[in-house]
């Protein structure tokens, strides 16, 4: 089968590899029809390389068809059409059974510290095959996979994989109180789709900042309060707090993570790491690694006094310096986490299947064949070609 496979630094290729098979009773194999790219896979594109092999299947956005399923699978059968969550999660574990999927017991990365192993995400999680091919083997099918309807085209359903139960868990975690304000930091797919939400489910502000004219037109397309980042500079928060009673907003949500702009030196740590051996890099960025931060500490400083803090964009330093002075005086609280995914498929799945009030169909700005993959990971790294979300098509 084609696959796409990381390479090394900003190096992409769409190989072919062995099909996958059915290595446990429990396992299926789906024929993957979609599959996204997501803003945390340029991670690896960019960062996370020291924890990857040249030939690691990429992806963990994907949805498909049945093609094969293990002699102990009881809830599926050839033919189901069903989404897979980007947590490797058993279902029935105690962190499973509490909502906490992204820290199953059962697939925790022990070796690394680590949570629930994820598809296509670098050796600190498990190293598991990702989803951006034409074949997925898929454990756990009993417990795992969503099962969607047939009818509505795979752009309905295939952000249950990883975008929908993500920007949800943003929004459950920022806390906005109802009427209340929330700034977004980030408009890419997440934060895009955390403004939707927000707004769906009744903050009475939504503001959303970023540097991309084309994402802030997108957002502010749906009623976002958008701020040009590269326009307001150091008068941003002056600007946010004016439009929230002076105060700040009630939430901020840190769509962006660790690669976010406004430190050059951070910056310059990290491309110098990547360009380490890889076992000599991947210690360093485990006992010291550092993130550029300047997404953080910019909720920070715009959250309202008391207010919450909310971050789905993925961090990855050991020694990270945050502003705890700030913080405590601030009684700021801090939510995080990657995304329970299967938590969360009961209150986003009738917003899918009675209408589509968050726009997810034509949510996508591109979507290709799975031999642009190289391409598409160079664009959306660059931000060109009005990128925001891509969608193969294997």
């Amino acid at each position: 089968m084609k696959a796409v496979t990381w390479q090394g630094r900003r190096k992409i290729e769409v190989a072919t590899v062995p099909d996958p098979k059915i290595t446990d009773p429990t396992d299926v194999v789906i024929r993957v029809t979609t599959t996204g790219l997501c803003g945390s896979d340029l991670h690896l594109y960019e960062v996370l390389g020291p924890f990857l092999d040249a030939g690691d299947i990429l992806g963990h956005e994907p949805m498909g068809v049945v093609a094969e399923v293990g002699p102990d699978v009881r809830e599926l059968k050839v033919g189901d059409r069903v989404v897979v969550p980007f947590n490797v999660s058993c279902g029935t574990c105690f962190m499973c059974e509490r909502g906490l999927h992204s820290q199953c017991e059962t697939t925790q990365v022990h070796e690394h510290g680590s949570g629930a192993s994820l598809f296509g995400y670098t050796k600190l999680y498990g190293q598991v095959p990702g989803g951006q091919a034409e074949y997925l083997r898929v454990p756990f099918a009993d417990t795992l996979p969503i099962r969607v309807p047939e009818g509505p085209p795979d752009e309905r359903f295939v952000y249950l994989s990883d975008v929908l139960p993500t920007a949800w868990q943003a929004v459950v975690y920022a806390d906005i109180p109802p009427g209340g304000s929330v700034a977004v930091l980030g408009l890419g797919p997440i934060g895009d789709m955390c403004t939707r939400i927000a707004a769906h489910r009744g903050a009475g502000k939504v503001i959303g900042i970023d540097l991309v004219p084309e994402r802030l037109a997108r957002a502010a397309g749906h009623g976002v309060q958008v701020y040009d980042l590269s326009h307001y500079g150091d008068q941003l928060v002056d600007a946010v707090r004016s439009a929230t009673g002076g105060r700040g907003p009630d939430a901020v949500i840190d769509a962006v993570g660790m690669e976010a702009h406004g430190s050059v030196g951070t910056k310059a740590v990290q491309t110098a790491t990547g360009l380490l051996p890889d076992a000599m890099a991947a210690a360093l960025m485990k006992k010291a690694g550092v993130d550029r931060l300047g997404a953080l500490k910019l909720a920070i400083e715009l959250v309202r006094r008391g207010g919450t803090i909310s971050v789905s964009g993925v961090y990855g330093g050991a020694a990270d310096p945050l502003p705890m002075l700030t913080m405590f005086d601030k009684q700021i609280q801090l939510r995080m986490g990657q995304a329970n995914v299967r938590r969360w498929v009961d209150d986003l799945m009738p917003l899918l299947t009675d209408g589509d009030p968050l726009g997810v169909e034509g949510f996508a700005t591109h979507h290709l064949p799975l031999d642009d993959a190289p391409r598409a990971y160079a664009d959306f790294q660059a931000k060109r070609d009005d990128m925001v979300k891509v969608l193969f098509h294997p």
